[in-house]
């Protein structure tokens, strides 16, 4: 008789041997596809923070690149701020035309510009093109580089209405011609806060990329 028979049993219920016999409990199947299925979702779901990381992180030195990038354009001048883009008044000519049948709208409208800091160019009756035409209260013309001066210029005289003459190479060179609606400058407290409106933006309220 084997030493792992209880005492008193024998026969059927003797134990041969000498090791316990191993009483292995029935596979649950279920619980092997249950298994399988977690270690599949852990996986996944390192793999999907991995890229995210990347992704976050990738994004942050690209983004600093680009701001680098963009700081290098306006150190070089390529571009800016609209503070840095946008012409001083006194950098801008401005000819001052008077296309109504009153006198002394054009001379007296050129005073009160350069008071304002802009530089005159010529003063007189507006070209036959515009006499008696404009029905606004001014046309302001220029060429396709001259837009930052039309926009400054356009501050002192909000209701003007802008115009680009293609044949016009000038970026500093602009024709203020007053209409039949004209009858002032905007007020210069009125101008004044509109030009530092121009050259210093308020931030968009969304996400964006900064300016230099």
């Amino acid at each position: 008789m084997s030493m792992l028979t209880p005492p008193g049993m024998g026969g059927k219920y003797r134990i041969t041997g000498n090791q316990y016999p191993r009483m292995r409990r029935p596979r649950n199947h279920r619980r092997v596809v249950l298994t399988g299925i977690s270690v599949i979702a852990v996986l996944g779901l390192i793999g999907w923070g991995t890229v995210q990381l990347i992704d976050v992180f990738g994004g942050q030195f690209g983004f600093a690149h680009a701001n680098a990038a963009q700081g290098s354009h306006c150190r070089n001048g390529t571009s800016g701020s609209p503070a840095d883009a946008l012409p001083q008044p006194n950098a801008i000519t401005v000819n001052v035309y008077n296309a109504t049948p009153r006198t002394g709208l054009a001379k007296a409208t050129a005073d009160q510009l350069r008071q304002r800091g802009f530089t005159i160019g010529k003063i007189g009756n507006a070209p036959a093109q515009y006499e008696n035409k404009v029905t606004g209260t001014a046309v302001l013309l220029g060429g396709p580089k001259a837009q930052s001066a039309l926009k400054v210029l356009s501050t002192q005289l909000a209701a003007a209405q802008g115009r680009t003459d293609p044949a016009r190479t000038g970026a500093s060179d602009v024709d203020l011609i007053i209409g039949n609606g004209f009858g002032s400058l905007d007020p210069k407290p009125n101008a004044d806060h509109a030009l530092a409106a121009l050259a210093h933006p308020s931030p968009a309220p969304s996400a964006s990329r900064k300016s230099c």
